[in-house]
């Protein structure tokens, strides 16, 4: 069956992670099981240990702030417009960026320093035009791509690019992890390894693909989003209800089919396994296989915000590649401040 012209599809990606500087490399990289985990180069956890980390090694360590995150974000989001910028299209796009919520070392006003900067560099290749910017966290790519595709379908967007950018490798932010008891280290086994990266996904309707030559890459079945009220962090005991909700809004729309492959954000944190597998119980039936899950942190890191974006760029190239295991994805994370979401990808084939 065809696709109707108004299908949102992807029809660019861009990638920068730990493990590469694109998203072929970060991609075979993952499925290769490579791990860009190290010791950082200074900075010394309260054990005397030196934390563990994932970081962009193309950027001095030294290199902080609202800096540090542009140029880890510039090149992917060029990468992700390189297909509308060769096919000569001269719409404007609408740039929708989330970043890390706000934290010590990173302050509220961080999310729009970055967007502003960013637009500044991507304004010398194309007209940008509405969007904005939100401090999402964990789930905040996957945020970017549901207002994307609500823009899309509203009409006040021909093309939206969302994007995703996060470092945790300003110092006050380790200290504060530290604190926290979340650096996973040899005494905290159920802590993270922050890192740092950036994701794109330029997304419009088929029919305006059509319309410039764009080749659709991936289908957008589905997007939801949902909140949480028993939070990481509190005295409260996590039952899945907000993912397991924004479970439930994905696969009402969705088609019958049952879940191919399945990405998430699990860091090692025991909380957020514990919300995984009360969310599935809430929606039975839906997978092949809920335990056959993929958690790319364990080699790129907890990459906070891009999250979402790249599990996006590991499905575009698995599906180019011709690996993917069937024709439908979830990829979901979940925020420290409560902000579930989920989105489903169908292949190629789908809009046809």
């Amino acid at each position: 069956m065809m696709a109707k012209v108004d299908t949102i599809v992807v029809v660019g990606v861009g990638a920068r992670t730990p493990l590469g500087f694109d998203a072929s490399s970060s991609a075979a990289a993952v499925r290769a099981g490579i791990s860009a985990i190290q010791d950082h180069p200074y900075m010394i956890d309260r054990f005397g240990e030196r934390m563990k980390v994932t970081r962009d090694i193309g950027i001095d360590v030294d290199l902080r702030g609202v800096d540090r995150a542009v140029d880890i974000a510039a090149s992917p989001a060029l990468d992700a417009l390189r297909p509308f910028l060769e096919s000569g299209a001269t719409a404007a796009v609408t740039l929708i960026l989330s970043t890390g919520e706000p934290r010590p070392g990173q302050p509220d006003s961080f999310a729009a320093q970055v967007d502003s900067r960013l637009r500044k560099h991507l304004g010398q290749h194309i007209v940008l035009e509405g969007g904005g910017s939100t401090a999402g966290g964990h789930a905040g790519g996957l945020l970017a791509i549901y207002h994307a595709c609500k823009s899309l379908r509203d009409g006040s967007a021909k093309f939206c690019l969302a994007g995703g950018v996060d470092t945790y490798l300003e110092p006050e932010t380790l200290e504060w992890l530290d604190e926290n008891e979340q650096l996973h280290s040899d005494t905290t086994t159920y802590g993270f390894c922050p890192g740092e990266a950036a994701g794109f996904a330029l997304l419009t309707t088929l029919g305006v693909a059509r319309a410039h030559g764009l080749r659709p890459l991936l289908e957008i079945v589905g997007t939801s989003i949902a909140s949480e009220e028993n939070r990481i962090k509190t005295e409260t005991v996590v039952l899945g209800e907000g993912l397991g909700a924004a479970f439930r809004f994905l696969f009402q729309d969705a088609p019958i089919d049952k879940v191919d492959r399945i990405i998430c954000d699990m860091n090692g944190e025991r909380y957020r396994g514990n919300e995984y597998g009360f969310a599935v119980i809430r929606n039975p039936s839906r997978f092949k296989d809920a335990a056959a899950f993929e958690t790319p942190a364990d080699c790129w890191g907890d990459v906070g915000a891009a999250s979402g974006l790249l599990f996006v760029s590991l499905i575009t190239e698995a599906e180019a590649r011709g690996y993917q295991p069937g024709p439908l994805s979830l990829i979901w994370a979940s925020s420290e401040n409560g902000a579930r979401a989920g989105v489903l990808l169908g292949g190629p084939r789908r809009a046809g």
